[in-house]
């Protein structure tokens, strides 16, 4: 078997692998963010706390009610959908007509009692879950795991899903002239607040759905959300802010290149995407896919 560079082709693929594992969960988390923020206009910081959140509701599902992960799969994203929602009706609401600044610190402060409240419950140490698809194959050249198999198409699957219905359909359309002119779509006959609770509650379950993936991948802990979602800023902000797109492409891409890192030049593996945020924004600030206002 080939060495490229010296490196066995066992450990490149392995950390190939596990670069699109963590792009899954990077293209996920940032196109809730994207579809928040392009639609709403609101910074969610609370969005780590959300995919904490629908990882622990899989855990408690499972422990508390007996309900396997499939039914999890379905179930917690809905309850911490609603969750997003009530918060959007009772408190994000009031600040839309203020500067970014204003949801920005609101969700972040959402975002401590968020974790807080759980690290009290269940402390910080790492909660198990069951693997719902044990086993793997071997492909010859690396071993493919079933479950991260899983992950990475059902994560591409929903990313573009979700592009489609917002860039090419009815409904997407009006989503974004709502953002741009809710006067006139509501002159339609569209109920625009409604539009926006549930956009934004559609964008919480896409962060929630990520978090019951990464349940049997990672151990279940209340700091998952806070220590995974700087580096998803970085890819909402190198993607360009409010482009589905571009979270998708640049989620799944920034995972790659941080799994070869990991490979070539480890000591760079936790700062490479800072590093190409910065040099990004030094020649469009934008963003890749963003377009300048």
């Amino acid at each position: 078997m080939f060495e490229l560079l010296g490196i066995p082709p066992q450990a490149l693929f392995g950390q190939l692998l596990l670069g699109l594992i963590n792009g899954a969960f990077y293209a996920m988390l940032s196109l809730g963010l994207a579809v928040i923020f392009g639609l709403l206009n609101v910074i969610n910081f609370t969005h780590g706390a959300q995919y904490m959140m629908g990882a622990f509701g899989a855990w408690m599902l499972l422990n508390y009610l007996g309900i396997p992960f499939w039914g999890a799969l379905v179930l917690s994203p809905l309850i911490v959908a609603i969750i997003g929602m009530v918060i959007e009706r009772t408190l994000l609401r009031r600040l839309y007509h203020l500067d970014h600044l204003y949801g920005l610190l609101l969700t972040f402060g959402l975002a401590l009692i968020i974790e807080g409240l759980f690290r009290r419950q269940y402390g910080s140490s790492g909660l198990p879950y069951d693997n719902p698809l044990p086993g793997g194959t071997n492909l010859g050249f690396m071993f493919l795991p079933n479950y991260r198999g899983f992950v990475v198409v059902a994560s591409l699957v929903v990313c573009l899903v979700t592009w489609y219905v917002i860039e090419r359909t009815k409904l997407g359309s009006y989503l974004r002239a709502a953002t741009e002119r809710p006067d006139l779509v509501q002159a339609f006959g569209i109920d625009v607040p409604r539009m926006i609770t549930l956009t934004y509650g559609f964008g919480v379950g896409l962060a929630a759905l990520a978090g019951v993936l990464a349940a049997p991948a990672y151990q279940v802990s209340p700091t998952m959300g806070s220590n995974l979602i700087i580096v998803v800023f970085a890819v909402v902000v190198i993607g360009g802010m409010g482009s589905i797109m571009g979270a998708i492409v640049t989620g799944f891409g920034l995972g790659i290149v941080e799994g070869l890192t990991k490979v070539f030049y480890p000591e760079a593996s936790s700062t490479v995407i800072f590093v190409i945020m910065a040099l990004v924004l030094m020649v469009k600030p934008a963003g890749l896919f963003g377009t300048a206002k």
